[in-house]
């Protein structure tokens, strides 16, 4: 019998019956309605419409349908009669303590269930995610330690520009990833209040205190107003919108990665536990992994895109528009953390061919700044200097030579401030440490950001497992 059928004479069309169901996809979460449904009971047993005793046989109850069926979720999918996860659950309830478990509904709407469930379970996908971002920024931080001093060009229009430190590069991508954390946890202080007690729309029907179910779940406070509380979904295209980031710095990664291990390029090995072959071609070694990271950005902004049209001109309150939120944040969830699990291991596993990346920074002037800097130096108007050095640029291009290769006599023909030290200022390791800035590559400062970013991924790490051991 459906939750609703008191007003209705005729039955639903079978198809549009199925069709209509949210349980195919919401069965996902079981836990967050086992422990808001939980924590209502409280707030019913302190209003007084439950017992003590009644509302502790709800409770155990609920924990034994969450312990039948955690490990058999198939069976929740396929219910033949409920149409959602709370319907479900609520069937559950009356087969194990039969009109007891219709008491549950009492002071509550389907509307507040749903809004309460999907903050709990974004909230957990947040905490997850973070866990596993630190991972992924232990592995860079591990690899930018264990590089050292080597070195490699640094890019701009996709052209060789600067030589930089390997840790230098890694530890941009540990800066991106200390900010998706950052944005995440934004994400799920903003979403931390608990919609219980807003009724369908207007608010509970009974004198409910709600702040018991906000102190059971951990929120940080009820939301303000029932009628924003049962519709709003702004944490949830938030979150997508995240994600959509955090997976774009992940495509970015995944992006070099695939051209350092090409061939043109081999600064990279890729290892083979994570890589594929050709079933035509014996000698390749693909980047599936890094392909398929850079391909996950359309899927999980796609996501981020359907919630948010599905919200475009929605009237208050609740509508059922409002249904087809949750396989996009499910989705996207879901596979932002199994992108994340692979990315970790994959980094870990990763080897840098110093001698290429080396040699590919010795030729092609990446220290022409470095030259241009030396003049400054030597009172050199910059745009001054800018110009001498493009000129000798131009002279070595002719000769088929570098910058350090020319002869003193043959610099000064483009500026007498060209001295001896001049050959000691453009070397590889002057011209990484000209460099130095807060935040540039020069080889100390690059020490100093690497037990900055480790304090950081500390940081990250221990709010997790604080997080974590709080739930």
């Amino acid at each position: 019998m459906k939750m609703w059928s008191g007003r209705f004479r005729e039955p639903l069309d079978p198809f549009f019956d199925q069709w209509q169901r949210s349980l195919p996809f919401d069965w996902q979460l079981l836990t967050e309605e086992v422990a808001a449904s939980r924590a209502h009971a409280l707030a019913l047993q302190a209003a007084g419409v439950l017992t003590d005793s009644e509302g502790s046989e709800i409770r155990a109850a609920l924990l034994g349908i969450l312990d039948e069926y955690s490990g058999k979720l198939h069976d929740v999918a396929s219910h033949a009669d409920a149409e959602d996860i709370h319907h479900f659950v609520e069937l559950k309830l009356a087969e194990r303590i039969g009109d007891l478990g219709l008491k549950l509904h009492t002071g509550r709407s389907r509307n507040e269930q749903i809004a309460t469930d999907l903050r709990l379970h974004v909230r957990a996908r947040i905490h997850e995610l973070r866990r596993l971002l630190a991972d992924w920024g232990g592995a860079l931080l591990k690899q930018a330690k264990d590089a050292g001093e080597a070195v490699m060009p640094s890019y701009t229009h996709l052209q060789r520009a600067e030589p930089v430190l390997v840790a230098h590069w890694l530890l941009a991508y540990v800066q991106m990833i200390l900010r998706d954390a950052n944005r995440l946890e934004d994400c799920s202080k903003r979403l931390n209040f608990c919609p219980l007690g807003s009724g369908a729309i207007a608010g509970a029907t009974l004198a409910l205190d709600r702040n018991i179910a906000t102190k059971e779940l951990g929120f940080i406070a009820p939301t303000a107003n029932s009628m924003d509380a049962t519709s709003d979904r702004d944490f949830a295209i938030e979150f997508l919108q995240v994600l959509t980031i955090l997976a774009l710095h992940a495509s970015r990664f995944a992006e070099e990665i695939t051209l350092f291990a090409t061939a043109e390029f081999g600064f990279v090995d890729l290892p083979e536990a994570f890589s594929t072959g050709s079933s035509a071609m014996p000698q390749k070694k693909n980047p599936d992994l890094t392909e398929l990271v850079r391909a996950k950005v359309g899927r999980i902004h796609g996501a981020a895109e359907a919630a948010t049209l599905q919200l475009k001109g929605l009237p208050l309150a609740y509508n059922k528009d409002l249904q087809e939120t949750q396989e996009p944040v499910f989705q996207a969830g879901a596979e932002t953390v199994r992108m994340l699990r692979v990315l970790a291991d994959f980094t870990a596993a990763i080897r840098f061919r110093d001698d290429r990346m080396r040699a590919a920074c010795s030729e092609g002037f990446l220290n022409a700044m470095a030259a241009a800097t030396y003049l400054v130096h030597k009172g050199v108007p910059f745009r001054k200097a800018h110009e001498k050095i493009g000129s000798a640029v131009r002279y070595c291009l002719e000769r088929n030579c570098e910058l350090g290769d020319i002869t003193l006599e043959e610099l000064k023909q483009f500026g007498p401030e060209f001295e001896t030290d001049f050959f000691a200022a453009i070397t590889l390791e002057a011209t990484l440490d000209c460099h130095d800035v807060y935040g540039g590559t020069a080889r100390a400062r690059v020490q100093d950001a690497i037990a900055a970013a480790e304090q950081s991924i500390g940081n990250l790490t221990q709010s997790v497992e604080v997080v974590h051991a709080g739930a």
